[in-house]
């Protein structure tokens, strides 16, 4: 089985490295996601994603918090307005954020367990095959779900 330290903290940068952060706690959900919103913001045909809980998140860089944009009623995205890196997703009420795996330099710990969206998946590349549940794979049921047409 995967076993991944929680305890120490995560950094990651957007490419300016005007906002940068820490987090810490235990990754959730690592996936692809291949709504239209993340097909749209990202130019690609995938954004990688994976949850930390939002009390081990802390804004370390000088530009400080990322500014955000709504993409869904209930759910925002946060990205740097100097560079336009993408950075985050926050649902409202949530108790943890999804962390864009290119911000935190793709982690060799952190694999994508599924692909959400796969209906709005390009055709010409292979699909994340869903390796939740097995022995593998890290714990699943991140906070941001799949919605018709929303993110991670």
């Amino acid at each position: 089985m995967t076993t991944t330290d929680t305890t120490t903290p995560r950094a990651g940068h957007c490419q300016c490295e005007e906002i940068q952060f820490t987090v810490t706690g235990p990754p959730d959900y690592v996936h692809t996601c291949s709504c239209r919103d993340c097909l749209r913001l990202s130019g690609g045909p995938m954004m990688s994603w994976v949850s930390f809980p939002l009390e081990g998140l802390i804004w370390t860089g000088p530009g400080g918090e990322p500014a955000w944009h709504n993409t869904w009623p209930d759910s925002r995205r946060g990205f740097c307005p100097r560079c336009g890196s993408q950075l985050c997703a926050l649902d409202d009420g949530a108790t943890s954020i999804a962390i864009t795996l290119s911000v935190l330099g793709n982690p060799p710990d952190l694999l994508p367990v599924n692909q959400s969206h796969r209906e709005t998946a390009v055709t010409w590349l292979p699909q994340v095959p869903d390796t939740r549940g097995q022995d593998t794979a890290p714990a699943s049921g991140g906070i941001l779900t799949d919605r018709a047409g929303a993110g991670p």
